[in-house]
Order: C-alpha cells, then sequence, then structure tokens
C-alpha cells in the first residue's frame, strides 16, 4: 500500500531575481514566468510542438559555485530549493581510454553520482521546488526508470505526493524503489496511454506535470529541464571544456541542457569554443530528422537501452544539435554494451546507453568528423545496478 506523504519539511525557496521570462526555443515567442507543460501555444497550433526555456536578465561574468542552496545559483531558475546533495559531479580525464580509441584526450562526467543514481536527480531538484513554490499538492510524470526514482525520492524530502505512470514491464528494481519511497505507480502497456493518464492528471485536476504528456511530444517542462544546465557549468568550473561531447538521449531534455549551458557560457566570453553535441540514440529517430523526416512523427525500433528507447523526437534536440554543429549517431545494443564493457575495465559500472557514447566517438572517427586531435567528454548518464539488460540476449 502508497504510504501518505509527509507534512512538508520547512524549505528556502528562492527563486533567481535575474529569471526574466519565458521564450519559445523555435519561434522566440515570450511568454510570462508560468507553468506550460505543452510548451509553446503558437507552435503546437501549427503542429510543430516547441519546448521553452527561461531567459534571464544578465548573467553572471564568473562559473564560480555560489557556496550556498543550489550550488549555481543565478545559472538556474532557482538559487535554493529541495536538495539531496545533486550535482558536482566530477569531470574525470581517461587516457588510457583515449589511445584506446584514438584521440588526444578523453573525459567523462559520471552522473550515477548523483543522489539517486542517474543525471535526473538535477530535474528533479529545480522541478520539485517549483512544485512547492506555486504550491502544488502532487507530482506526476511517466518514467521507465530513473526519472521516477528520482521524483519519488525528491516528493518524499519535498512531502509532496508523487505519482508514476509507467509500464507493467518495468523492472522490479524499479518498482521495488518506487514503493519504498511512497510513490503511488500506475501500470499501463503503451506509451500513449501513460502520457494520456498524466494529461487527464495535469489539465483535469491540477497535479504538477515533472515530464512531457504531449502527443507529438515537447521536452519536459521548462523548470526541470533547466536544471541540466549546471552539467554545462560544472564543466567550464573544472576547465573541462571538450571539442565534443556525446549525449545518450530519447527526447532531448539532457541534450538541450547541456548546450542551452555551453551557448550561454560562450555568449558570456566565459568559454572560448561551444562544444559539438552529439544525441546518441539506439536506432534511427533524429538521424531520420536530420536526413529530412518529419519531427512530429513515430518511429519504430526495438532496444535493451531502456533509458532512451521511446519512438519520438522532440525539436528541442533536433536544434541542440543543429546549433552546436553536432548530429545524431546511432549506436545498437552490441555497441553499446561494448562500450560499456570498455568502461567497466576502467571501473566505471554505467548503464547500457552510457556505453555506447565510447561507440559513438568511435564511429565518429571512422568518419572523420571527429579529429584524433580531440577533446571528447562522454556523459554517463546513470550508474549500472538497476539496468535490466542480459549480455546473453547479444548474439
Amino acid at each position: 500500500m502508497k504510504s501518505s506523504p509527509s507534512s512538508p519539511r520547512p524549505h528556502r525557496l528562492i527563486r533567481n531575481a535575474r529569471l526574466s521570462h519565458l521564450r519559445c526555443i523555435s519561434c522566440s515567442l515570450v511568454l510570462a514566468l508560468e507553468d506550460r507543460p505543452r510548451g509553446c501555444p503558437i507552435c503546437e497550433a501549427a503542429g510543430r510542438p516547441s519546448s521553452l526555456e527561461a531567459v534571464y536578465s544578465g548573467l553572471p561574468r564568473s562559473v564560480r559555485p555560489s557556496g550556498s542552496g543550489f550550488t549555481w545559483g543565478e545559472w538556474l531558475p532557482y538559487l535554493d530549493g529541495v536538495s539531496l546533495g545533486e550535482g558536482g559531479t566530477p569531470c574525470l580525464a581517461l587516457p588510457e581510454l583515449a589511445r584506446e580509441l584514438g584521440v588526444a584526450k578523453l573525459s567523462v562526467k559520471h552522473e550515477g553520482m548523483n543522489p539517486t543514481g542517474s543525471h535526473k536527480d538535477r530535474m528533479s531538484a529545480q522541478a520539485v521546488t517549483r512544485a512547492l513554490d506555486i504550491g502544488a499538492n502532487s507530482v506526476v510524470l511517466a518514467s521507465s526508470g530513473n526519472a521516477a526514482v528520482s521524483a519519488a525520492a525528491y516528493c518524499a524530502a519535498a512531502g509532496l505526493r508523487c505519482e508514476v505512470a509507467t509500464y507493467s514491464s518495468m523492472p522490479q528494481v524499479f518498482v521495488t524503489a518506487l514503493q519504498r519511497l511512497g510513490a503511488q505507480r500506475f501500470a499501463f502497456d503503451q506509451g500513449p496511454q501513460r502520457w494520456e493518464h498524466v494529461r487527464r492528471r495535469v489539465e483535469e485536476e491540477g497535479a504538477f506535470a515533472l515530464t512531457n504528456y504531449c502527443l507529438p511530444p515537447v521536452g519536459s517542462p521548462v523548470f526541470g529541464v533547466e536544471g541540466y544546465r549546471a552539467v554545462a557549468l560544472e564543466c567550464a568550473a573544472d576547465g573541462c571544456v571538450p571539442d565534443h561531447v556525446m549525449v545518450p538521449t530519447a527526447r532531448g531534455d539532457l541534450l538541450w541542457g547541456i548546450y542551452s549551458g555551453f551557448r550561454d557560457l560562450h555568449s558570456a566570453g566565459l568559454i572560448d569554443r561551444m562544444p559539438r553535441l552529439w544525441a546518441v540514440e539506439p536506432f534511427p529517430r533524429l538521424a531520420k530528422v536530420r536526413h529530412g523526416e518529419a519531427a512530429q512523427r513515430e518511429f519504430p525500433g526495438k532496444t535493451s537501452q531502456f533509458s532512451i528507447a521511446g519512438g519520438t523526437v522532440t525539436l528541442q534536440q533536433v536544434h541542440a544539435a543543429q546549433r552546436s554543429g553536432g548530429g545524431a549517431v546511432v549506436v545498437d545494443d552490441a555497441g553499446a554494451h561494448r562500450g560499456a564493457s570498455s568502461l567497466a575495465r576502467k571501473g566505471f559500472w554505467v548503464e547500457l546507453c552510457a556505453g555506447a557514447g565510447v561507440t559513438a566517438v568511435s564511429q565518429l572517427l571512422g568518419a572523420t568528423t571527429i579529429s584524433r586531435s580531440d577533446h571528447v567528454l562522454l556523459v554517463l548518464t546513470a550508474k549500472g545496478d538497476r539496468d535490466p539488460f542480459d549480455p546473453a540476449m547479444i548474439s
């Protein structure tokens, strides 16, 4: 039986005074600071749903951590709020693997070292803080695993109800985590059923949306996605500004956040180049869009890379790849397994899709898109303890 949420803990909820307005990432429509989980109304009406981003009225001239509350202060929507100690994940150089792959420098950003074991904690911290700030009682999301556990943990810390619409086949380790964290799970066989449940709870019953629920999709709501900007900020503060970044990608929340952070750092003159971002996907989706197919269609495919297994594309990933000069790299399960095994031999136990970045580097080197003199960063999205992948399934 689901446990009832506790009385909300007192939290310091400090909104960034520099936070000015929201803007459509496609048509640049300016909107007030309010929750619009469906994204831009103009683009949605035109049949090309598009995400929103936060706009700040002048960013700081440094990337030094603030030392209190949310580490990156004025670069994010909230300066303080619900936290379990997320962020500050290390940027580590792997010279031996760099030599094996044939690049000058290879670094990893190990997001598995976040409190619940994945990058999703960065989104949950900002999004759950937003939910508290507007007086929400319930948070609802659709998730296959990592986002569900993260949201449940942060809602537990905030004293908010958490409802997760997920698949009936969700691995038991995730089911157990949700039970212990007090989240309510709703199981469905098909993705559209999950999203319809979230839509109803948000639009008819007033719950706070932590993820997308629209078809065609947009990215997750803006206040959560902005949390991923900190990945780029930490890289810059650590002196780890690469030429290329490999990002395992489903609908592009993480990809856009990293792009947004590096873009603003470059615009402020705090880094000397804009890294090229590569969406690593398990079967062709963004790759097809970049060859002319419409982003608003379904792209069927099967994969064991469950964290990035969806069949849809968002304009935020299209823009992040295009505007950074990057693109899409397709890495199948066998390639992801090889990459994860290579990382494991260096001591990194990561989920299958995180290993796909290693093989993506090899493929881009083979296509001469990456130079052997380049610095490449792999984003390791989550640790491997919950990954249901069975290597025996690879023939």
